[in-house]
């Protein structure tokens, strides 16, 4: 187990065993010559190679690229370490297994045809399902447990099988078809970022949680008021209160407990630089292993052009990410950064509650753009 966060200049066996894995991982070699990584006597030395190694993978894997180990890219490094065969898969409520293994997979049944909805390398109920599927139609005990058996099946049909991606593809653009039908008795989940006791951030009076509780009421009012059922990750009554807010993970389990149709989690920035400023979407996506969510690029993309064509904010564009929130939700989901706190030219802009008026009207813009039925052409 790893503490919080570990990063330059850390030492001690957590050090160590990060090193071990992106070395395993090929993260730390190929330095030029003369340079090569120097390998502390005890090997638990978070040095610039290490740093390098961790930015690298972070890239690599659609983090946010920090060079910090946290939870979410700790639990990264823990998931490739598996490839399909290493070990036993199945579904197990309450404690998911997740790993390269398990969205290798989910590559191969879903080339196959399997309907095991998004490819994420997360093993759920839509995945136990699919194998159980493969394992009935090859003649294998349909367990539900991948394990030699249906090893040894998938290997002797590993010549018919694609990665799956234009399969997947094609059953979101069917979902899709469900989903333009209006906003009317739709359910969007809407996660203000930061909260409790993070609340980001502050520049002046405002905070990164104040900033994206008031936007989530904004918006909540516009969707409330043509029929959207909106519910929130954590009330109003907590935005500034100093009270423990549930980790992404958790608020990917309550929008997909409550069977939304829509995530939108709404965030401000802030670096340690006055430079970086404007508005960016993203949405779920793993560029290495090809997967990612078509209906998410779609909403992001929309969220996107409606806040720019409202506001003078830098468009910062849309982006593929593998964040817990974008990736274990089962309905579209899409992060939003309206603007950078630590921006002098940003943060004047989200002092005015006319201008957070106008990016929550872009944000309902776009959620009523993504249900709007598709004109039939004739």
């Amino acid at each position: 187990m790893t503490p919080a966060a570990i990063r330059r200049g850390d030492t001690g066996p957590a050090v160590a065993e990060i090193r071990d894995r992106l070395g395993r991982l090929g993260h730390l070699a190929g330095a030029a010559p003369g340079h090569e990584p120097r390998v502390d006597p005890s090997h638990d030395c978070f040095d610039d190679f290490v740093d390098r190694a961790v930015r690298s993978f972070q890239q690599e894997r659609g983090l946010t690229v920090d060079g910090v180990v946290g939870p979410q890219t700790f639990r990264r490094l823990e998931e490739a370490r598996w490839a399909l065969g290493d070990r036993v898969l199945s579904y197990g409520p309450g404690h998911l297994v997740s790993g390269d293994d398990v969205l290798a997979l989910q590559q191969r049944l879903s080339g196959l045809g399997f309907d095991l909805g998004r490819v994420d390398g997360v093993f759920g109920v839509r995945t136990d399902s699919a194998l159980r599927e493969f394992q009935r139609s090859v003649g294998v005990d349909a367990d539900g447990t991948c394990g030699p058996s249906t090893f040894r099946a998938m290997a002797r049909l590993a010549r018919t099988m694609s990665g799956g991606g234009t399969a997947a593809t094609l059953r979101e653009l069917h979902a899709l078809e469900t989903l333009t039908s209006g906003v009317a008795d739709k359910v969007v989940v809407i996660d203000p970022g930061h909260g409790g006791g993070d609340p980001g951030l502050a520049h002046g009076d405002l905070t990164e949680a104040s900033v994206a509780g008031d936007l989530a009421t904004r918006v909540e009012g516009r969707l409330a008021a043509i029929g959207v059922q909106v519910m929130l990750t954590r009330s109003p009554e907590t935005f500034g209160a100093l009270t423990a807010v549930p980790d992404e993970a958790e608020r990917a389990a309550f929008a997909n407990a409550t069977a939304a149709d829509l995530v939108l989690s709404l965030h401000v920035d802030s670096v340690g630089s006055p430079t970086p400023a404007g508005c960016a979407t993203y949405y779920y996506g793993d560029v290495g292993a090809g997967t990612g969510s078509s209906l998410g690029q779609r909403f992001a993309e929309m969220v996107q052009d409606e806040i720019c064509q409202r506001t003078d904010l830098t468009d910062c564009r849309t982006h593929a990410k593998t964040w817990d929130l974008l990736r274990m939700t089962r309905m579209p989901a899409v992060r939003v950064e309206c603007g950078y706190l630590s921006s002098p030219r940003d943060a004047r802009r989200l002092e005015d509650p006319a201008f957070r008026d106008a990016v929550a009207e872009g944000i309902a813009a776009a959620v009523v753009r993504f249900f709007a039925p598709v004109p039939v052409e004739v």
